[in-house]
């Protein structure tokens, strides 16, 4: 019997050694180890290690959904038992296992004989048992009275558990709720001090921060540009004192909302102050663009009106804009300019102002040149002109091509070139091109009305129209508008745009050609077609981009390229017209390469509809030079 007594006693002896050792490690890890995730993994380790525990997991409890999510295990076992749950709610159906009892009550649950407990859950302990664990125990982690997680331990050791070990194990679970604790605090002190509150975006500190990371990645792109921006919203103070304060924090959130939208994942966004918020964008571009691209933000975020209960309310902004490298080349610098073109913007009556002279200039510049476009389209101020089309062999008339003029009362008529760039930009190219689908079969039908025989009408389609999901419908309801489905329209889109997003683009092209509209693939050679989806196009022509045709006599390579689109076309019964045909010599090696049609100034350059009247009454006659 003695020697029974003795050998228990140093059985317990090392088993109570073995959890002193767990505590030693455990709050040794909780002093250096700040990160929860971290900290549960060592926690499990030493708990193996040290302890010789089989199997130790922790969960972590949701109080809404009532789950229980394992984060961490330890143990050979561990790692194909519970490892493959982990982020993986766990749900608990009655009788109650002893996790469950555990999450019920707040109070250890143990069991020195596990072949005993009934058969619940979808927890370790079926796995345990088949690999010979016959102890275990759920630890409880309390903080504040709160369930916040349990911490489960298996042995194969049958009655291991003990009050002495008990004790000294929910102990251990006291500590590691405490260390859990502090860890949560110091993340909230964390967040508080580089997160606004209200609005859950950085605050002034951390978009300082985040500024230096991006000056530095700069400094290593060969000072890449990129431009800070402040946005103050105008008279928020009379807002706050006429709805409360509870109605401005919605507003805050709602304005924050939108500029996080408008930043996307590449921008850096900010609550520098109690109505000023910051943002950082990399625009590698001139100063036009970004002048652009900053009002049509502002525009996004602060146009449409904001909820303030049950009335709708409209704020406006000013906004400062500074571009490094050019207004600063550290991160204080560029702050402070920043700052003093929001001031300027302020102070001038401009909604926007750029601490750069130069860049103000261009903004009054393009401000200007989108207003005067805005009031040309209300006051139809653009016009059509048609530029002939060619039939190389026959030197007859084959078509035209509508190309949209500005027709300015202050500079005359201007280039495309010089508008359409902007009405992109500002999306008023949607507007701009439906009146230009309007106008083409307006003029169609009025050369047919004069008794004429015109040629089928081709109109250029920008990216900004092709894109829209009601393009066609927009397209079908002009054609029913003119009265009549046959008036021979077609439209020239560019290789780059229909090969975006192919699989939509070509049921878009299919409507079309179910509507009796040709396609014309524009700037064909300059994109990136598969020649496999080539064959799949239901297009009707392709238009060899002019900068092969202006080097073709010269360069022959450009003639080369030439000779296989025009082999290509012709092999998939496609029609080929060659732009910006400006000499003879361009013409007849393009007769001779057996081109279809040919457009240019050699021809014709674009004239108005009562010119086309004119040309289409005169005797029919060749119009090569």
């Amino acid at each position: 019997r003695d020697v029974a007594e003795r050998v228990e006693q140093e059985e317990r002896i090392a088993r109570l050694t073995r959890i002193y050792r767990i505590l030693s490690g455990i709050n040794s890890a909780i002093v250096r180890i700040h990160d929860r995730d971290a900290l549960f993994e060592e926690v499990c380790r030493i708990a193996v290690e040290d302890g010789g525990f089989g199997i130790v997991w922790i969960g972590l409890y949701n109080h809404e959904t009532r789950e229980l999510v394992p984060v961490a295990c330890g143990g050979v076992d561990a790692e194909s038992i519970v490892a493959k749950r982990r982020g993986v709610p766990l749900r608990f159906e009655l009788p109650l296992g002893m996790v469950a009892r555990t999450i019920q009550n707040k109070q250890v649950t143990y069991s020195n004989d596990l072949p005993a407990e009934p058969a619940v859950g979808d927890g370790a302990r079926p796995e345990a048992l088949r690999r010979g664990y016959h102890s275990g125990i759920v630890l409880p982690l309390i903080i504040e009275d709160q369930l916040a997680g349990t911490m489960t331990l298996y042995t194969k050791e049958s009655g291991f558990f003990n009050d002495e070990e008990i004790k000294l194990l929910d102990e251990l679970a006291s500590d590691v709720a405490f260390a859990l604790d502090h860890i949560a605090k110091e993340e909230k002190l964390n967040y508080l001090a580089y997160y606004d509150q209200l609005t859950g975006i950085a605050n002034r500190t951390l978009f300082g921060l985040q500024l230096e990371q991006r000056l530095t990645a700069s400094r290593r792109e060969k000072k890449r540009p990129f431009f800070v921006a402040i946005f103050n919203l105008e008279r928020f103070r009379n807002v706050n004192e006429t709805l409360g304060r509870q109605a401005s924090d919605k507003l805050l959130q709602q304005v924050a909302q939108r500029l996080k939208d408008a930043a996307g994942e590449t921008g850096l966004l900010a609550r520098v102050g109690g109505d000023h918020f910051a943002v950082s964008f990399l625009r590698n571009e001139d100063a036009g663009r970004v002048v652009h691209f900053v009002e049509g933000m502002m525009a996004a975020v602060f146009d449409p009106p904001f909820e303030a209960g049950a009335t709708q309310l409209r704020l406006s902004a000013r906004a400062g804009v500074a571009v490094y490298p050019a207004d600063g080349e550290d991160a204080d610098s560029l702050y402070r300019n920043v700052e003093a073109a929001l001031r300027s913007a302020k102070s001038s009556g401009y909604r926007l102002h750029f601490y750069a002279p130069q860049m103000n200039a261009t903004l009054k510049r393009t401000l200007l040149l989108e207003n005067k476009l805005r009031a040309a389209l209300e006051k139809q101020q653009f016009v059509m002109h048609y530029q002939p089309k060619v039939d190389l062999a026959t030197g007859a008339l084959c078509g035209l091509e509508g190309l949209i003029r500005w027709n300015d009362p202050d500079g005359g008529l201007i280039s495309p070139q010089e508008f359409i760039p902007l009405l992109e930009e500002t999306g008023m190219i949607v507007e701009a091109g439906r009146w230009a689908f309007h106008q083409a079969l307006g003029d169609l039908q009025e050369w047919f009305r004069l008794g004429l025989q015109p040629p089928r009408v081709s109109v250029n389609v920008s990216a900004v129209q092709f894109r829209r999901e009601d393009f066609v419908r927009s397209v079908r309801e002009a054609i029913a508008a003119s009265g009549s489905e046959k008036l021979g329209l077609d439209l020239e889109i560019t290789e780059s745009i229909i090969m975006e997003d192919i699989e939509d683009n070509i049921a878009k092209l299919r409507a079309f050609k179910d509507m009796g509209i040709g396609i014309h693939v524009d700037d064909f050679g300059t994109g990136y077609s598969s020649l496999s989806y080539l064959a799949k196009l239901p297009v009707s022509t392709l238009k060899i981009d002019q900068s092969f045709v202006r080097n073709m006599v010269t360069a022959s390579e450009s003639m080369t390229i030439i000779s296989i689109i025009i082999s290509l076309a012709h092999s998939l019964d496609l029609v080929v017209v060659a732009e910006g045909v400006e000499t003879e010599d361009q013409a007849k090696y393009l007769r001779l390469l057996k081109c279809n049609a040919a457009q240019g100034d050699l021809y014709g350059k674009p004239l108005p509809a009562d010119e086309v009247a004119r040309m289409l009454r005169a005797p029919r006659r060749a119009l090569s030079a």
